[in-house]
């Protein structure tokens, strides 16, 4: 969603770099760039002028005019107003003393309400709680049946005694949930209400009619991230009528204008709490706007990218798979434990979306954008392909037996070849790495490539010095050389220089010490 304004942001700081000290023509042109930005992304106005006054004052300040690079410091104050805009700090869910907490949804009709509501759901049986969906939703047809269909799916409790369809009272209904709740001991209860496809009396009558019935803790706005301008103008009726503590962006996997992300927290006071940016139930997360901002500045999310590996990923079998590579130049890794590996990642989502979490992935969305994620599973049919035997010994895999794994799994023989290869080559680089080797081709870096083999073939070749060719420039090395030799003998057993500190004779460290205090 955010494509065109992180290219337009990231051309803009292109044209400061290299320049050592920035003029106010150049501060002006660069907030002019960003100001387009902005306004092509559908931001607010009241919000860009507010961005843009925040980052020109920020720019002819001391902390510009005195950086060593004008233009990472520009970046660096840019990251920091989008940050503010958004929200400043995380935000997260306020629970009740007294259980059940009760958390109720508001939004116009199609922003996503009900689907929120499993994603919710299952986000907080994540985190520990028992969770119960309430269907006050009863004017929408079969909206009381999709919300028992998606608490299902997130495998939590739902709370729909009536059909729905335009019959039943939505406000009893949520008042009868609590004490439901409270009987069979669910910590949360999650209300889904009615929307319409625009503000009306009758909305905001029924919406402030709930919150009256169950006095809830959180009242989270949904918003339909992709309808631009209009998704401002609606939280501040929201905000007016019936009120709301956080706001939740739905669709943020769309291709449309981000604008309503950045303007909304701004304009209403409130925060963004939750995210959903894809259609599964667990494409959604807490909102954290200093990883928001450095996703639009193009600079990844390593964070969020760590805590799903985190989640995905067991320390018992990460360790098992590291003892398996560091053994035997990794040979007791095998294609089994590849495609476990692989399944694994593969859990924690799209590759390419783990892919646009790295720093300096921008660069290369195009690339990014390309990638087929049918490709893991041609590779698992593969695999899957290969009797045991193979699997733990691909050593083994000649003609026929490519021939026969490439009818079983549907691929040309060549496919087949091209694993096997990939994998060797894979498992050496992981064994290397393992062992302490660091990535290859990076020798003079610690832990980065030349093991400890490397750099003791490196100590034995600083051991002696290189004799110059030139006759009299050798005769003067090795007379300098004597006179060290005859010094040092002269010296104290620590090598400081004969006198103790004598006015006349300054000591001074060796070479190899002063480069380290450069």
């Amino acid at each position: 969603m955010f494509d065109t304004l992180s290219d337009r942001l990231a051309n803009t700081f292109k044209t400061l770099r290299g320049k050592g000290r920035l003029s106010e023509a150049d501060i002006d042109g660069a907030a002019r760039e960003i100001r387009i930005a902005l306004l092509e992304a559908d931001v607010a106005l009241p919000v860009v002028r507010a961005f843009i006054a925040k980052v020109k004052e920020r720019a002819r300040g001391a902390e510009v005019s005195k950086a060593l690079n004008p233009s990472q410091q520009v970046i660096k104050i840019v990251n920091e107003e989008l940050i503010s805009i958004l929200g400043g700090e995380t935000r997260r869910l306020r629970f009740a003393k007294q259980p059940p907490t009760v958390i109720m949804l508001a939004g116009l009709q199609g922003a996503g309400k009900t689907t929120l509501a499993g994603k919710l759901g299952s986000w907080l049986k994540a985190q520990g709680h028992s969770p119960l969906l309430v269907a006050c939703d009863l004017q929408r047809p079969n909206a009381v049946n999709q919300l028992s269909v998606v608490a299902e799916r997130a495998g939590v409790a739902v709370y729909a005694p009536q059909p729905g369809n335009g019959v039943g009272d939505p406000v009893q209904v949520a008042k009868d949930s609590v004490e439901h709740a409270r009987a069979k001991q669910y910590d949360v209860v999650v209300v889904d209400t009615a929307g319409r496809l625009g503000i009306d009396q009758e909305l905001m009558r029924q919406a402030a009619d709930i919150r009256d019935a169950v006095s809830p803790d959180e009242i989270l706005f949904v918003v339909d991230a992709m309808i631009g301008q209009d998704a401002v103008n609606t939280a501040e009726a929201f905000r007016d009528g019936v009120g709301f503590d956080g706001v939740v962006l739905s669709k943020l996997d769309g291709d449309a204008r981000g604008g309503a992300a950045l303007s909304i927290a701004h304009v209403t006071g409130r925060q963004i709490m939750f995210a959903s940016n894809g259609e599964k139930l667990d494409d959604f997360d807490a909102f954290h706007p200093d990883r928001m901002a450095s996703r639009i500045l193009g600079m990844g999310d390593v964070l969020s990218l760590i805590e799903k590996a985190e989640q995905t990923f067991s320390q018992e079998e990460a360790a098992k798979m590291a003892s398996k590579l560091a053994s035997s130049k990794g040979k007791d890794f095998t294609l089994d434990d590849f495609l476990a590996q692989m399944e694994q990642v593969r859990k924690m989502g799209s590759i390419s979306k783990l892919l646009g979490m790295l720093p300096g992935m921008g660069q290369m969305k195009d690339q990014i954008n390309s990638i087929d994620e049918r490709d893991v599973d041609r590779t698992a049919a593969i695999i899957k392909s290969m009797t045991p035997a193979e699997r733990a010994e691909p050593t083994i895999i000649n003609g026929s037996r490519r021939a026969r794994i490439a009818r079983g799994s549907g691929v040309e023989v060549s496919a087949v070849k091209s694993l096997v290869e990939r994998f060797f080559e894979a498992r050496k680089m992981m064994s290397r790495m393992a062992q302490g080797g660091g990535m290859p081709g990076m020798p003079g870096m610690p832990g980065m490539g030349g093991g400890p083999g490397r750099q003791k073939k490196q100590q034995k070749q600083a051991k002696g010095k290189r004799r110059s060719g030139n006759p009299m420039k050798r005769k003067a090395d090795e007379q300098a050389a004597a006179e060290r030799r005859e010094q040092a003998a002269q010296g104290s057993p620590f090598g400081l220089p004969a006198g103790g500190g004598d006015g006349d004779q300054q000591f001074e460290l060796p070479d190899e010490f002063k480069k380290f205090m450069r």
